[in-house]
């Protein structure tokens, strides 16, 4: 009979059968660590999907149309149940166009595994006897041992310094004989503190119980079972002091804790790390939101319209993402003021976005949650991971900036969006075989391995940093990030042919982008209307912000403005972030600046890679607004998202610009009262090059 086991970071959770059109299973029970009896996997038990994103009753079904596909021994082929596979190797298949694809490993011609990547794991269904050929074989390798038993979870009210009492459920270790892992009863912790349920996919972390970690989820305050206000991004350095605090006095602590999770689970981590707490001894920061006005909810001061979707998952006491998935975002949108677009939507207020609009510069309420500029000399070794359409990018960047001088830390960027190392293809951008991992949870138990229970795995000797190229499909490595090669091109915005240098070939678009600074002043003007504003190309219901797209026909539109080189001669290789200088007039006292940064291949089509944005009256600092004089040309910096890619031969590099991004900010009004004002006004914009005013966006050239 053939048997499969389902792995998820290297524990064998479920043993599987197929058996005509019916699969059976054997569950591992993590209290007792036997497997229960065989019983069929019904359709509807989602256990393996929540474990490790897969579907094993739809993988093993699918096992023969898959295979059929490899018999025939093309490249590429689609399955008679639907997937799309492709070569990667003679031994794996990848799964095109889906999240959490169900990769193929192939021994002799047949299926041996399926392999499902993840944000922070990576699952395996493999036929016994075949694990060496997947993964699994790295983790035996690492020498981890054998789990132990999953106690819990016992639910904790813990005080804050303010009274406020926050819930926490925590899971043991446990030997068969029932004592806590570890000398005297005492273990490291991983803590994981959440706005969405310490119950939701907890099960994910039995991983790090299973190793001989105590557990701590937490909810954050006012989500949930704990008490308090739910004000996102501002209590969070403090509660975040007190729970490790509280975790370190508890009797089967020893003391050292690490954190991991991502997005809102990686603020946190920077939060309580900037609170100084001597017990925090590592983090896995993945995808982490940053400062307010650098990263959300007011990106370069302007206001996130894209994160109303996340807004609104989370405006109940319990989060909630069908509240995400609306037909009507459009109409939703337009509402002003933007105080009533909840009470329209939901039938209710949202007191945290009322709060944000109360707050329309950055004041104290939003330095509370800063953790970057509330961080001081202490440091925490930090596995840092983020992708190049992550949209909480800019909260990596700060996090990179922070520990640029510190050692103790190792990076990981792929080309991934929020979501992570998930797709293969991202709205029409198609990445290489190699772009997904499967051994970022590999690298995330090593590091901890090593800072909380001092293995010598040699984690601290793996190259510091590692991310991928696009355009040339690379995995590569660096001593540091930004990389210490690198070197500065600065590309001036003109209107005359493109500099040869670089290219050769027509001009496209409105102007030129030049290696040499043009001599000549000009402008560039276009009328920027709040009504009908230009589009960032994102489905409002995915809360995925910067993925790429084909902006092809929004850059015919004649409020934006592009400047390209001329047609690539050689390939040309950008890696880092840019940083562009606009210097702009208009007749309004405010608007908005929106840059981005396109690979035009050779039929046109423009994709975006990166993008940065500036409301314009925030343009030397956030604190208080500097409203500008009609007429008078003004300089704005913008640094963009990062990036890694290399433009191929016969490609061309575009920069855009324009004043507004429908769906990922509000638009300005082109008044003082900016994003939520109900009086608008056109604003006759231009944009000046050339002599004096010299626009221009600088990269980093890969040597």
């Amino acid at each position: 009979m053939e048997t499969w086991g389902f792995y998820v970071s290297g524990v064998r959770y479920g043993t599987c059968r197929k058996e005509g059109e019916r699969v059976f299973h054997s569950p591992l029970d993590v209290t007792s660590g036997e497997f229960l009896p065989e019983r069929e996997l019904a359709p509807e038990d989602d256990r393996y999907v929540v474990l490790g994103k897969m579907n094993v009753r739809e993988a093993l079904l699918h096992l023969e149309p898959c295979q059929e596909g490899i018999r025939r021994g093309e490249d590429r082929f689609t399955a008679a149940s639907g997937e799309i596979y492709e070569k990667k190797d003679k031994g794996a298949y990848v799964q095109r166009h889906i999240k959490f694809p169900r990769d193929l490993a192939v021994k002799d011609g047949q299926i041996v595994a399926f392999i499902t990547p993840a944000r922070e794991l990576c699952s395996v269904l493999v036929k016994d006897g075949y694990e060496d050929e997947t993964v699994l074989r790295q983790w035996k390798e690492m020498g981890f041992g054998l789990p132990y038993l999953v106690h819990g979870p016992e639910t904790f009210m813990v005080p804050m310094r303010d009274g406020v009492k926050l819930a926490a459920d925590v899971y043991l270790p446990v030997k068969r004989e029932g004592a806590v892992a570890g000398p005297e009863g005492r273990v490291p912790t991983v803590l994981v503190r959440t706005p969405y349920g310490k119950r939701v996919g907890a099960e994910t972390y039995y991983r790090y119980v299973q190793r001989g970690y105590a557990v701590v989820i937490q909810d954050v305050r006012g989500r949930e079972d704990s008490e308090g206000e739910w004000l996102p991004m501002h209590y969070e350095v403090e509660d975040g002091d007190d729970t490790l605090n509280w975790i370190a006095d508890q009797k089967w602590s020893d003391g050292k804790v690490a954190m991991t999770g991502g997005s809102y689970l990686g603020y946190v981590q920077w939060a309580a790390a900037a609170s100084e707490n001597p017990h925090l001894t590592a983090m896995l920061s993945s995808v982490c939101a940053g400062s307010p006005f650098v990263d959300l909810p007011r990106r370069g001061g302007c206001f996130n319209s894209g994160s109303m979707s996340w807004a609104f998952m989370v405006s109940g006491q319990r989060s909630d993402a069908s509240l995400m998935d609306r037909d009507d975002w459009d109409e939703l949108l337009d509402i002003r003021p933007l105080e009533d677009i909840a009470p329209r939507a939901l039938g209710h207020q949202v007191p945290f976005l009322k709060k944000w609009l109360d707050h329309p510069d950055y004041d104290d309420f939003w330095k509370m949650g800063n953790w970057k500029e509330r961080t001081g000399a202490h440091r925490v070794p930090a596995l840092i991971m983020s992708g190049w359409f992550d949209d909480n990018g800019m909260g990596t960047t700060e996090a990179l900036d922070l520990y640029e001088d510190y050692t103790e830390k190792k990076v990981i960027l792929g080309p991934w969006k929020h979501s992570g190392n998930a797709d293969y293809d991202i709205h029409g951008f198609a990445l290489a075989p190699n772009a997904l991992r499967y051994d970022i949870d590999l690298v995330c138990f090593q590091w901890i391995e090593h800072y909380l229970k001092g293995v010598e795995n040699g984690i601290e000797k793996t190259p510091m940093v590692e991310y991928y190229t696009m355009g040339s499909g690379q995995w590569k490595t660096a001593e540091n990030w930004p990389l210490p090669d690198g070197e500065k091109v600065t590309f001036y915005l003109d209107g005359k042919a493109a500099d040869m240098a670089v290219g050769s070939g027509s001009e496209a678009g409105h102007g030129t982008l030049s290696l040499a600074a043009p001599e000549n002043e000009c402008g560039d003007h276009f009328t920027y209307d709040p009504e009908n504003p230009s589009t960032h190309i994102i489905d409002m219901s995915e809360n995925e912000l910067e993925v790429p797209e084909n902006y092809t026909d929004e850059e015919k539109r004649t409020d934006m403005l592009s400047y390209s080189t001329g047609v690539l001669e050689k390939e040309f290789t950008i890696t880092g972030d840019a940083q562009a200088v606009i210097y702009l007039s208009s007749d309004c006292e405010d608007t908005d600046l929106m840059v981005r940064i396109t690979d035009v291949d050779e039929n046109g089509r423009s994709m975006k890679l990166a993008d940065g944005v500036m409301s314009v009256r925030y343009r030397n600092q956030f604190e208080h607004p500097e409203f500008m004089e009609p007429g008078k040309v003004y300089p704005v910096t913008i640094r963009t998202t990062k990036l890694s890619h290399t433009f191929r031969k016969g490609h061309q590099m575009r920069v855009t610009v324009t004043s507004s991004a429908k769906n990922f900010i509000f638009p300005n009004s082109n008044t003082r009262d900016g994003f939520n004002s109900q009086e608008i006004r056109l604003a006759h914009n231009c944009v000046h090059h050339g002599g004096r005013y010299r626009s221009a966006v600088t990269v980093m050239r890969e040597k």
